[in-house]
């Protein structure tokens, strides 16, 4: 599978964990999309967990499998989740989806 299309870097955690420095957070144009038409209140609750939880531990979000293995997810509001692939070698974590997965 092939990297997804960067639009622009969204956020850098500073802190340092366990493993050594926190992750960056790549937002890709197609979770762009999907963030545009969050709620503002939704919008804040991204960040927050972009920055406070994917960043320091990216592993935390529930693997998936199937048509996304490889990826992770982690629960925006009961009906959106965000959608993630990790790189370890570079430390960089890619959003990939921010939206729904019930096809509303």
């Amino acid at each position: 599978m092939s990297w997804p299309v960067v639009s622009r870097i969204s956020t850098r955690c500073s802190r340092v964990t366990e493993s050594g420095p926190a992750y960056r957070v790549v937002v890709t144009r197609r979770a762009e999309k999907d963030i545009a038409t969050l709620s503002p209140k939704l919008k804040r609750k991204l960040r927050d967990i972009l920055v406070h939880r994917i960043a320091a531990e990216p592993k935390g979000g529930k693997r998936l499998v199937g048509e996304l293995e490889g990826c992770y997810s982690v629960r925006l509001s009961l009906h959106d989740r965000i959608v993630y692939r990790l790189d370890e070698e570079t430390r960089v974590v890619y959003i990939l989806r921010a939206r729904t997965h019930y096809g509303e």
